[in-house]
């Protein structure tokens, strides 16, 4: 019987470390009452993991997406969500935010779709776009003020909303080929190159259709 109990022990621990699991969605015991789970705890980058060698750090409660290109993991997979975030650009900073993407050593991301980040840089393709797929052309935002960015996937269908207004209502077709299409994954912040600068903070989740 010891035996036995020191091999679930051990499991548990390993199921803990790695981040997977029977569900794809984020443990109860981390929910609110309301079912919003805080991805980010506000102190350090606990329940993320970093490729190519990214220089995130955290900065006076906030994640600073800034150095040469890079992204930040999720060790928790999703499906159907939706996803708030309080972010803050800088003149000329590029970012990202993908979801249903997977842990990769380097590279953009292969897997997933990204919600871009993008007041000033030069690339044309702004905030509020479903990257490569729809594009918004006008910031719907200012730099160096936070505003509030809305994800939303269910089923087949994307929303993107800014600071409450919708940027793009997208239901994606089901023959949709390659990598850049719905399916269930990690959520990715993006540091794009070294001259951008943009802040996160409060990033939370609610699980949506969660089977128990």
């Amino acid at each position: 019987m010891k035996s036995v109990r020191k091999w679930t022990v051990a499991l548990t621990a390993l199921v803990a470390t790695v981040g997977v699991g029977p569900s794809v969605f984020a443990d109860d015991e981390d929910k609110a009452d309301d079912g919003w789970v805080e991805l980010f705890n506000g102190k350090d980058l606990t329940g993320w993991k970093i490729s190519e060698d990214g220089k995130w750090k955290v900065e006076d409660g906030k994640i600073v997406a800034n150095g040469a290109r890079s992204h930040l993991f999720t060790k928790r997979q999703f499906h159907d969500f939706e996803l708030k975030a309080e972010v803050m650009t800088t003149p000329g900073s590029n970012s990202g935010i993908y979801f249903h993407t997977k842990f990769q050593e380097s590279g953009w991301p292969d897997l997933g779709h990204e919600a871009q980040v993008n007041c000033t840089h030069k690339d044309p393709v702004k905030t509020g776009s479903l990257y490569n797929v729809k594009k918004n052309f006008e910031c719907p935002h200012e730099d160096n003020k936070w505003f509030t960015y809305d994800i939303k996937v269910e089923g087949q269908h994307i929303t993107l909303a800014i600071d409450g207004k919708t940027i793009v209502d997208y239901t994606e077709p089901t023959d949709v080929e390659g990598g850049r299409k719905l399916s269930s994954g990690s959520i990715a912040l993006q540091a794009h190159d070294p001259g951008s600068v943009v802040y996160y903070r409060s990033i939370k989740i609610r699980p949506l259709n969660e089977t128990k």
